[in-house]
């Protein structure tokens, strides 16, 4: 019974606000993808494709996408800190000097690196949440 009027969460992930486990769980459980080992061309398509679904999703969950606008003057040292998965996508900007730069970065170390971003001179830094990818 939860006693909160706070919307409950239904991401097992994510504790909701208010509310506090108690407990051990009843059950724990897994997905597991079964599928036979000869199939149609049209079919092996139809699992690859799930099969990027799912861990365009899963992937998802570990990162998100950090954006930001600094001089160009810093933009050596921004980058260090947020590389991305294979590079930062860096826009320049109509104030002369500045870009704006994207780049992905994993979601537990979001907060430390916005610190870090301040502490160089990038503005305007937002983190997004990915739904899914295809990395």
């Amino acid at each position: 019974m939860v006693r909160s009027r706070r919307r409950l969460n239904l991401d097992w992930q994510t504790p909701s606000p208010g509310l506090v486990t108690i407990g051990e769980p009843i059950l724990r459980s897994q997905a597991v993808l079964v599928r036979g080992e000869y199939l149609s061309d049209s079919r092996e398509r139809s699992v690859q494709v799930l099969l990027h679904r799912l861990r365009g999703v899963l992937i998802a969950r570990e990162w998100v996408m950090i954006d930001y606008n600094c001089p160009t003057k810093v933009l050596a040292e921004a980058r260090a800190v947020t590389p991305g998965i294979e590079s930062p996508t860096v826009t320049p900007l109509d104030e002369h000097d500045w870009v704006a730069v994207r780049a992905m970065v994993r979601r537990p170390e979001a907060q430390s690196i916005m610190d870090q971003l301040w502490q160089v001179g990038a503005r305007a830094i937002l983190v997004t949440a990915l739904e899914a990818c295809r990395l």
